[in-house]
């Protein structure tokens, strides 16, 4: 399985926000959406990935000053991006030894969605349950 899968699955939307959006609004779209990260766009380009985590240790130095901060301020730029052909192992790989949970999907040059690691270990899952019935079923004489 690859991560053109997950996405289908998922569904099309991407959720971002602009450079200039206070860590406030961001921090309400998060909460909203039930979500651990969100895209920061500069029109149709990527700047970077804003994640809970980010927030968190910001707050931790700066306490309400955060609040007022910006998702650029706050940002990691530049993040590791992958392909739709990236295998759902692979990506598990990346985000493990990268020890990030959210990876921007793209292809030509546009973004196309963002993985978590739970859309990753979802998938896996789902993959060898599929694989554990299949040897089941081979083992039991089900399969010719």
């Amino acid at each position: 399985m690859n991560l053109a899968a997950i996405l289908k699955s998922k569904g099309g939307s991407i959720l971002s926000v602009g450079p200039a959006t206070r860590i406030s609004e961001v921090i309400k779209i998060l909460a909203d959406n039930r979500i651990g990260a969100v895209l920061v766009c500069e029109g149709d380009q990527l700047a970077g990935i804003l994640s809970e985590r980010d927030i968190v240790r910001t707050l931790a130095s700066y306490a309400s000053a955060t609040f007022e901060m910006t998702a650029d301020q706050l940002m990691t730029r530049s993040p590791k991006m992958t392909s739709p052909e990236t295998t759902v192992a692979e990506a598990m790989e990346m985000m493990t030894d990268g020890r990030f949970r959210h990876l921007p999907v793209v292809e030509s040059g546009k973004l196309v969605g963002l993985v978590s690691i739970g859309d990753v270990v979802k998938a896996r899952l789902s993959q060898q349950e599929h694989e554990v019935d299949s040897l089941r079923a081979y083992v039991s004489g089900g399969v010719s």
